[in-house]
């Protein structure tokens, strides 16, 4: 199930960052062949720049329109279904990449773009809920962690399929573009096999027979008492209530400390600079020696550490916990960056320190890899209940996108202000969400939503009476199975 629904979703987040820097001069190029056929104009460089970054960077606000309307669609359509339907934007935009060479339409580009951010915005959301929702307690944190795993991968997947001598070529690349349409394709032949989220079915549906049978066959054998029970416990403590909207968490004390913790680490995940490292890498690579013609070949290397780093992190959360395992990502990304800025400043003085640099970048991508990248996802699953979790993720998701947007806005004017010292406030973004972690947010390993909300009560009704947290538990007695005999 993990696999099958993957392929289609947080894969397509990672693949459709990658694919869009090879063709980037060929695309260039057909931007101003198709002004000088339309209207005989000869774009300027700052022209088609411009252009160029739109297209780039409408992804991001697809992502976040993608973001906005993913909680109302998995509340009204079930995991499972939204994850299907979201295809409809996927194939609506590989149609439309595919088609834009023929047409000679620069605009069907960024429309493409357009949609396929709205794909990557929904399933960045919704995965990550469905398989939070699905798992076993024990195995919680691996299987939601595999959406980064599976986004890593299309990082790197895409910068094989990039290559020269696949579709990075002239000739190729509205395939190239369109090419992410075959592991939706994947996706949509598959998932349909597997059932909707337990809780789903029993919480928001009421429908505790499908539960029973969805439970069964993602679990192979019978399902255990304490997990039923468990979200028996949780139906019991959202009866009557209806799914919340982001505005709602606003305004509710007993999740303020939940909310602003996801909403920070959301901010941070973009924040850190990790997706701005790339931007160095050629340069980097250069400057160590490496051949022009070699450094595509190098920088899958890049991707390959953060896929490395994500599946390392995925075997060790359920030993070592969500929080050392942010933490400790932070801060090494922390003391990476200040050994990247030195070695920077010192390039031209020290003869080997365009080595140090190429090192920086892949262990500061190591970094991101073990932590950050996987473990953010999982929380809103774990601190809030099936009433809130939509729109704990459409408030993480927003948040997500439009820092995202936000970097790819203000970074270029970074590297031309700060020059070698652009990572500066990238390391003091890392240090600052260390510190934060380690002074709120507690350890979630193979704890109960009940158990979690009690570790945050003490933030979120600081220096008042003690709320009965218990209140809804003590009136809440477990039903007994009696044979006819017994009765």
């Amino acid at each position: 199930m993990v696999t099958s629904t993957a392929i289609g979703g947080t894969l397509q987040y990672g693949y459709n960052l990658a694919i869009m820097n090879a063709p980037t001069v060929f695309i260039q190029n057909f931007v101003n062949e198709t002004f000088l056929e339309r209207w005989g104009i000869q774009l300027g460089v700052y022209d088609i720049t411009l252009i160029w970054t739109f297209i780039v960077s409408i992804f991001s606000l697809g992502g976040f329109i993608g973001a906005l309307i993913a909680g109302p669609m998995s509340v009204r359509f079930g995991r499972k279904k939204t994850m299907l339907l979201n295809n409809v934007f996927l194939f609506s935009s590989s149609l439309l990449a595919l088609l834009s060479r023929t047409a000679k339409s620069f605009e069907m580009i960024i429309i493409s773009r357009f949609l396929v951010g709205i794909n990557a915005g929904i399933s960045m959301n919704v995965q990550p809920m469905y398989f939070g929702e699905s798992a076993p307690k024990h195995l919680r944190g691996a299987v939601s962690l595999s959406s980064a795993v599976f986004t890593s991968f299309g990082l790197v997947l895409g910068q094989v399929v990039s290559l020269k001598e696949l579709l990075g070529c002239e000739p190729c690349w509205q395939y190239l573009l369109a090419s992410n349409a075959i592991p939706g394709f994947i996706q949509l032949l598959t998932l349909p096999w597997f059932p909707e989220s337990p809780r789903y079915l029993l919480i928001d549906c009421g429908d505790k027979e499908a539960c029973l049978m969805a439970l069964q066959r993602l679990r192979g054998c019978e399902v255990q008492r304490e997990e039923l029970d468990e979200i028996l416990q949780e139906q019991n403590e959202t009866k009557g209530e209806r799914a919340k909207q982001p505005w709602e968490l606003f305004t509710d004390r007993s999740v303020r400390w939940q909310l602003i913790t996801v909403a920070v680490l959301s901010s941070a995940m973009q924040l850190c600079g990790n997706d701005s490292i790339y931007f160095y890498a050629s340069y980097v690579f250069q400057e160590a020696g490496i051949s022009a013609g070699q450094i595509q070949y190098v920088t899958i290397g890049t991707g390959m550490c953060e896929f490395t780093a994500c599946i390392l992190c995925n075997l060790l959360i359920e030993r070592l916990g969500r929080r050392l395992m942010l933490m400790g990502g932070y801060v090494l990304m922390t003391g990476w960056a200040i050994v990247f800025t030195v070695a920077l400043s010192l390039e031209n003085m020290v003869t080997w320190m365009p080595y140090l640099s190429m090192t920086c970048i892949f262990t500061y991508i190591l970094s991101f890899g073990m932590g950050p990248a996987g473990v953010t996802g999982i929380l809103p699953t774990e601190m809030f209940n099936q009433t809130s979790r939509p729109a704990a993720y459409m408030t993480a998701g927003s948040l997500m996108w439009l820092n995202l947007f936000i970097i790819g806005m203000i970074f270029p004017f970074l590297v031309s202000g700060l020059g070698q010292y652009c990572f500066v406030p990238f390391g003091a973004v890392c240090l600052l969400t260390a510190l934060y972690i380690q002074m709120v947010l507690p350890e979630t390993k193979g704890k109960t939503i009940s158990m979690i909300t009690k570790e945050f009560h003490r933030l979120n009704y600081r220096g008042q009476v003690k709320m009965n947290i218990e209140g809804k538990q003590a009136q809440y007695q477990l039903g007994e199975i009696f044979h006819s005999t017994a009765l």
